[in-house]
């Protein structure tokens, strides 16, 4: 990787969550929602986050955004380490940074138009100098992403589920981000609206330059048509990274394998004769994880020592790198 088009790197970054009980609300133990992950992220790439409900993804986005404060490691975006800094600078740097919900009903105030929601940014860091501009901005935003200007007036309430999530789109371009990051954006969407939503996401990065998406999903099919590398998480870690055309070709951690096992394949003739892998038992919980590799008690290739201490991302071949002591 070219350093000089690093725009994100994340370091060891630890996310816990007290649980606290009894009148004095006495802290008794700790959610390990992230435990240690590290990866990068490049100038134009999009990072896909895959893994099960749970597993720390949206955490880790909300870490690098500032809606939560690291428990320990590092997030270093354009070189400026986001963990250490205050309310006031944290707030310029939230310019670069935008996000994207999931769910586009519940992400937007019904009690604002179209373009207030799409505007909102615009005020906030003072990016219009007058009304006239305002109007202009919130309107090519919305012509950007699909939208008649036209609409600017209505609310949300309005709009189909796709064009709620186009206004969310359009909002998170307002400030001109360099890096958006899309907590399962589609989710929630019917299966023809999610791929208008991708091939509009592919669109602007490739018309607005150093365009980066930190992309979460857990549908790794949508994940590969979108990513240009995958990380696969697991119990607050990251299992496996890699490009994503060698993680579908030649998956190394048994998670992901199993993960890539459970994608249906319309012909007939591949599904019925493919190696299919059932994990056995439930994830555990991350108020209690296992000892050693997270995944452990339900993987399929276990032995002594996996539960002895957590196995580091090593690097087995260019940019692969996995969690697994027998990969």
């Amino acid at each position: 990787m070219n350093q000089d088009n690093l725009i994100l790197d994340v370091k060891d970054l630890k996310m816990y969550f007290p649980v606290v009980r009894g009148l004095l609300r006495r802290k008794v133990a700790d959610v390990k929602a992230v435990d240690g992950v590290t990866f990068k992220l490049m100038r134009d790439e999009t990072l896909g986050l895959v893994g099960e409900s749970g597993c720390g993804k949206t955490t880790i986005g909300r870490c690098i955004i500032g809606l939560y404060r690291a428990t320990g490691g590092q997030i270093l975006f354009e070189d400026e380490d986001i963990t250490s800094m205050s309310e006031k600078k944290l707030r310029e740097v939230r310019r670069n940074i935008a996000l994207i919900f999931q769910d586009p009903y519940s992400s937007l105030d019904p009690r604002q138009s179209a373009g207030g929601i799409v505007g909102e940014p615009l005020k906030i860091h003072n990016m219009a100098l007058n009304k006239g501009e305002y109007k202009d901005r919130v309107e090519q935003l919305l012509r950007i992403v699909g939208l008649d200007p036209s609409m600017v007036d209505r609310f949300p309430h309005e709009f189909s589920g796709g064009q709620r999530q186009r206004i969310g789109v359009a909002r998170a371009l307002a400030c001109d981000p360099s890096l958006i990051i899309c907590d399962e954006p589609i989710s929630a969407l019917d299966v023809s609206i999610q791929a208008q939503i991708i091939n509009l996401l592919e669109e602007l990065q490739d018309s607005v330059k150093g365009l980066s998406y930190l992309f979460i999903a857990h549908d790794l099919s949508v994940v590969r048509h979108i990513s240009d590398r995958v990380a696969v998480m697991y119990l607050g870690h990251i299992m496996e990274i890699c490009k994503s055309r060698v993680l579908y070709e030649n998956p190394l951690h048994p998670y992901t394998r199993a993960l890539l096992s459970a994608i249906p394949i319309a012909d007939p003739f591949v599904e019925e004769t493919r190696e299919r892998i059932i994990l056995k038992g439930e994830v555990p919980s991350p108020l209690n994880p296992p000892p050693g590799c997270p995944f452990h008690p339900r993987c399929f290739m276990a032995i002594p020592e996996c539960s002895q201490a957590v196995p580091p991302l090593r690097t087995i071949s260019d940019g692969h790198e996995v969690a697994c002591i027998r990969a």
